[in-house]
């Protein structure tokens, strides 16, 4: 029997409610399919500040790179928000990211028909299957240099890519349609910026070795607009850090909730899943987050990292029979009708695995 090398970071506020309820999918997909997962659990974000001050602690960094995969909870605590970046529970997860050489990140979305409410209307989001590819350790988020001036009038952030970031990327989103519709989507802005031309010159060159790859480019601003008015002309975006944060953010509109999409983090030899939502200070505690986003990032987990499809498909499977039987958690109910708890969506999950 199979065992799987887990290091487990809950972070903060809902992240250690979300995570819990992953692993009893996984402990149950392993009962079935014949598989047991080893875990440890560390510190990130704000938790880590308070207990080791420092969002990411040598304890953490020793675990990850040590095990096989990372399931992480969710970041952020807003008693941080006024503190340098060196105290941010976010530096943490960028650090994180970066440690591990995960370089790509994947957030798929599925539109499951009446999963969630939406101001999208159904005939216009039903069929949605796309994947927003995002460059994930490069781009405005680590350029150098960047700062404040000395008298604090003046704040700067340096974009830059390199042909060698942008060329892996490209030739990973290719690889992903050809495993789906053989379609990919490249979103910069090269009209205005450099960086994105660059970015357009790598990807139209990549594209000769995959002629069975229809590729587009589309303009950031005009991809936002289109993800909503025609979400299922979209099969892979690929992206830069930016703008992939932004974007994949805006598909939970489609999907119903954020709180439904999960991701995974990869490039390097560990890789990082997580759900795509924020770790929702207000709701910690009270056993009503909704728990699909980890879950599906734990079967994102089983897929990437262990090659094990069978599970991974049975979880999903599991998700979609349990929201399309009317299990709602509280951000997927419609006004006036009942929502279950944490604990009864991940028991939802497991009996219909």
């Amino acid at each position: 029997m199979p065992e799987l090398n887990l290091c487990l970071l809950p972070g903060d506020g809902i992240g250690p409610e979300v995570t819990d309820a992953a692993m009893a999918v996984l402990g149950a997909a392993g009962q079935r399919f014949g598989f047991t997962c080893r875990t440890q659990t560390q510190l990130i974000g704000g938790a880590a500040l308070r207990a080791a001050n420092s969002p990411l602690p040598d304890a953490t960094r020793a675990a990850v790179t040590a095990v096989q995969a990372v399931l992480l909870g969710a970041v952020g605590a807003p008693e941080f928000d006024r503190e340098p970046p060196a105290r941010k529970p976010e530096t943490g997860l960028l650090g994180l990211r970066k440690l591990l050489g995960c370089w790509a990140n994947l957030r798929p979305l599925r539109r499951i028909p009446g999963a969630g409410t939406t101001p999208v209307r159904e005939e216009i989001v039903a069929g949605t299957d796309l994947i927003v590819l995002r460059e994930l350790t490069g781009g405005l988020y680590f350029g150098e240099p960047r700062g404040f001036s000395s008298n604090r009038q003046e704040a700067f952030n340096t974009l830059r890519y390199t042909v060698t970031e942008i060329e892996r990327l490209a030739r990973f989103g290719f690889g992903l349609a050809r495993q789906r519709r053989h379609h990919l989507t490249s979103v910069d802005k090269a009209n205005v910026l450099e960086v994105s031309q660059l970015w357009r010159e790598v990807f139209n060159r990549v594209a000769l070795d995959y002629p069975d790859v229809t590729l587009d480019h589309m303009y950031v601003d005009n991809c936002a607009m289109q993800l909503i008015l025609r979400p299922t002309f979209f099969d892979v975006l690929a992206t830069a850090n930016l703008f992939g944060d932004i974007l994949s953010d805006e598909t939970g509109v489609l999907a119903g909730s954020l709180g439904l999409l999960p991701s995974a983090s990869l490039g390097g030899a560990v890789g990082l899943y997580e759900p795509v939502h924020g770790s929702a200070p207000d709701l910690a505690g009270k056993g009503v987050a909704n728990p699909v986003g980890a879950i599906l990032s734990a079967a994102m987990l089983l897929r990437h990292s262990f090659q094990l499809e069978a599970p991974a498909a049975a979880i999903e499977h599991a998700v979609t029979a349990a929201l399309q039987a009317g299990v709602r958690t509280r951000d997927l109910a419609a006004p006036g009708t009942a929502a279950v708890s944490t604990a009864a969506m991940t028991q939802a999950i497991i009996a219909r695995l």
